[in-house]
């Protein structure tokens, strides 16, 4: 681990950032988490939960990956 992993610990997105973040809606983010294409949600709590940063940022870095790919 470097020295930033350590000072950086994982930040866990709600929701509506989640939304805002990817440009979906609840309901499709759900269906690619049953679909195994979307990063499962970690449970915050009885009616919470979280997606990890890291993970959705990866989610849309490979979607733009692949569409750059589909473009050439």
């Amino acid at each position: 681990m470097t020295q930033k992993e350590i000072a950086q610990p994982e930040r866990l997105l709600r929701m509506p950032e989640v939304e805002q973040l990817c440009g979906l809606k609840r309901s499709s983010i759900y269906r690619q988490i049953d679909a195994g294409s979307f990063p499962q949600q970690v449970r915050l709590g009885a009616r919470a939960v979280g997606f990890p940063a890291s993970q959705v940022q990866k989610w849309i870095s490979d979607r733009i990956v692949g569409g750059q790919r589909k473009a050439q």
